[in-house]
């Protein structure tokens, strides 16, 4: 029988985490969430359990409320950089969850680091 796009989706998620987790060596996760109508990016400490920053196109200070597309991703980038400067926090650790690494999570990551975040 065939695999489900959500079940695929899973096992991709817990695959990359589960990877991440053993190379992160204390760093915090910058964690995605890409829905249909908006985009969403956490940045994560997990030895401590905290959200140290997170960003969102549901924010009206950004400008692209209710958008998904690679202009709102680049934004959220952006300013998650800008805010996990506050934060304090120089290097992350991407983790993509089950969203294949091109389009807009390729443009969240690319503008996370012209931020200035190690990814």
């Amino acid at each position: 029988m065939a695999n489900s796009k959500r079940t695929l989706f899973l096992k991709r998620r817990l695959r990359v985490r589960n990877k991440l987790r053993k190379v992160n060596a204390g760093r915090p996760r910058l964690s995605v969430h890409r829905s249909n109508k908006n985009i969403s990016v956490q940045l994560i400490d997990d030895v401590r359990g905290v959200t140290l920053a997170s960003a969102s196109t549901m924010e009206k200070a950004l400008g692209v409320v209710g958008k998904n597309n690679i202009e709102a991703a680049t934004k959220v980038g952006e300013a998650i950089a800008e805010r996990a400067k506050k934060a304090g926090v120089e290097e992350a650790y991407f983790d993509r969850g089950g969203f294949l690494f091109h389009g807009k999570v390729k443009a969240i990551a690319d503008a996370a680091r012209e931020g200035g975040l190690k990814i």
